[in-house]
């Protein structure tokens, strides 16, 4: 790959260099914030030599390259003069819940690699210590302990210095603001006696390895500094602002948010634990089978302050780890059998070097590489990391330190009791295993080699004598055509739920595509599961993240089970009232068995009427 000449080619198609106001990277992905992301040729991009993927995110812009992103990522910033800003430049986030997504993992993502790194150092030397080959009673030993556990200790430091780019405030007052929750001399006031701040009663708390108290802090920081700033005569601003600040927020932070946080993080782990002593097995089964959706939109990193919260706690971790293994030995279990079976060189090649990495812990390129994009190697992965997350649940197994899930993590699952560790292997196992035999069962439809596809058009005659059959499905509303691809929401831009077609509502109003049977209607009403008589599902999907507004705005004028015609009413919404929500209207129509058929292919129209014809299916 040549990193210069793929650093120039993305500057260029994501809108050149004044639209990028920062971009940095994780593991495995570049993370563009840009001034504007409709002015990034999405397509364009895919088709590049060495992108995998791309995800638009949460007020990211997120190029997937694997594990050589760093070296683009460098590249790119010697182009230009681009901030690390994680903060996203992007005002109009729809939704709370996009927004406090988004701000999670804008501050957890640069301190991953911190966790991990110190993470497994405690691996080795559980490993180490395991097999008698330390004494615990030397120097060095504890040398490492403290080193290791340092970046735990102080979290609230780095969370600090990594919200305040969030927040767009100072990292450096930040980080004297979260210092001073772990000071000495703080902690030495904890002696039972009562504890007063200007006269204020301060509830004692030891604020090590903490997550929620200060994000909090740092959140009013953001807000108190800008009044500081907005106060301050510019001839004494350089130090009015900086006293201000940390006054007004320490006072705040000790008194109030500090306390306040204590309590929700606690209250996140009684729950977590809660769920642990009833359903041990629900968490490491959802994480084990749906970690590829959380890895597509990014909200992995958000079940990462719950997973620290139970690590200073209860000392150890169920939320990430357990499920996370399952799926990722999974994701490289599907991708090596397609290399294992696919005829097509290329494809072979990236089937072999991506599962050697997700066996290692990090899983893009296999999943957008390689089973994302052949669609039945994903299923057998969630069927595959559910099976094992269902195990791993069961017998309780637990993490003791923060790592990247995959072969190399199996030290973080050493404790004195060994069963854990035993379990973790076999959870690794029956992973291989149950994807190894769903895999084998579903297939896959192999890609041709460009010679074979040449040698078969030759052969082939310029007409379409081998479709059998026609199938058509109407449009359900009248408005503008959009192509799936710029619809909002991975889950339909990337066809994840099979082939179709967007539509920008004119007015309120869903009409029957097709005659047939109403398979499921939500209780939300916001989308409705048809099948035509023929054999065609179809979903209709009002809106994204509309299930939010829990029906309101919709109305349904047929149930589950019902007969239709085509052009029947199934439903009305208020398209005016959901937007003054905040919600996108746009109605992706998805044929969702799309690989029963030859083709899927959607109109060329850019406007339509409801009945018109929307999409012809090749059968």
């Amino acid at each position: 790959m040549n990193y210069k000449n793929l650093a120039i080619d993305l500057l260029k198609l994501v809108g050149g260099e004044k639209n990028v106001v920062s971009v940095t990277n994780c593991m495995t992905r570049l993370r563009f914030n840009l001034n504007d992301n409709n002015k990034a040729k999405v397509d364009e991009i895919k088709k590049l030599n060495g992108v995998q993927g791309v995800v638009n995110k949460n007020g990211q812009f997120q190029v997937i390259i694997g594990t050589d992103v760093s070296k683009v990522c460098d590249e790119i910033h010697k182009l230009g003069n681009f901030g690390e800003n994680e903060s996203s430049s992007e005002e109009n986030e729809t939704g709370i819940i996009n927004k406090v997504l988004g701000t999670i993992t804008a501050i957890f993502t640069p301190v991953i690699p911190a966790l991990a790194g110190s993470g497994m150092i405690k691996a080795v030397l559980a490993i180490l210590k395991a097999f008698g080959l330390v004494d615990v009673g030397t120097q060095t030993y504890t040398f490492l302990t403290f080193i290791s556990d340092t970046v735990f200790y102080f979290l609230p430091v780095i969370l600090a210095f990594s919200a305040a780019k969030r927040f767009k405030c100072s990292p450096y007052i930040a980080a004297v603001l979260g210092a001073a929750l772990l000071h000495p001399s703080f902690s030495a006031l904890n002696t039972g006696d009562p504890v007063h701040f200007f006269g204020i009663p301060i509830t004692m708390i030891s604020y090590a390895s903490s997550v929620v108290p200060i994000l909090l802090i740092i959140f009013a920081q953001s807000y108190i500094e800008k009044f500081a700033k907005k106060i301050s005569p510019n001839s004494v601003k350089v130090f009015l602002v900086p006293l201000i600040t940390i006054l007004i927020t320490s006072i705040i932070g000790f008194t109030i948010l500090g306390p306040l946080g204590n309590i929700v993080g606690k209250g996140l782990a009684v729950g977590m634990n809660f769920v642990n002593d009833r359903a041990g097995w629900l968490i490491p089964v959802i994480m084990g089978t749906f970690t590829p959706f959380f890895v597509m939109t990014g909200m992995h990193y958000c079940f990462a302050p719950i997973q620290q919260i139970q690590y200073a706690t209860l000392g150890y971790g169920t939320i990430l780890g357990p499920g996370m293994l399952s799926s990722n030995i999974a994701q490289a279990t599907s991708a090596l059998i397609v290399a294992l079976k696919t005829k097509n060189k290329s494809l072979k090649q990236l089937g072999l070097s991506s599962s050697m990495t997700a066996y290692m812990g990090i899983t893009e390129p296999a999943l957008y590489g390689v089973n994302f994009k052949l669609k039945k190697p994903l299923y057998a992965s969630m069927i595959g990391g559910g099976i094992a997350g269902l195990y791993a649940g069961i017998t309780g197994i637990r993490t003791y330190a923060s790592a990247t899930a995959g072969f190399a993590a199996i030290p973080v699952y050493i404790s004195d009791d060994l069963s854990n560790v035993r379990n973790a292997c076999i959870t690794i196992v029956i992973s291989i295993v149950a994807t190894a035999i769903a895999s084998l069962i579903l297939g896959f439809k192999d890609i041709e080699n460009e010679d074979s596809k040449i040698e078969k058009n030759n052969k082939e005659d310029n007409n379409l004598t081998s479709v059998v059959g026609e199938l058509i499905v109407n449009s359900p509303v009248k408005g503008e055509v959009i192509p799936l691809s710029e619809v909002k929401d991975d889950v339909f831009s990337q066809e994840l739920m099979g082939k179709g077609i967007a539509i920008l509502p004119a007015e309120g109003k869903v009409y029957s595509p097709i005659e047939g049977t109403v398979e499921s209607i939500f209780k939300t009403k916001h989308a409705i599961g048809l099948r035509s008589k023929d054999g065609v599902e179809v979903l209709i999907h009002v809106g994204l993240d509309t299930v939010q507004l829990n029906g309101k705005y919709f109305t349904s004028h047929v149930e589950q089970g019902n007969r239709v015609n085509a052009g029947d009413l199934l439903l009305e919404f208020d398209k005016e009232g959901i937007k003054n929500e905040g919600y996108d209207i746009i109605t992706p129509v998805i044929i969702t068995n799309t690989a029963e058929y030859m083709d899927v292919l959607p109109t060329e129209k850019t406007f339509i009427k409801e009945k018109e014809t929307l999409i012809r299916i090749l059968k």
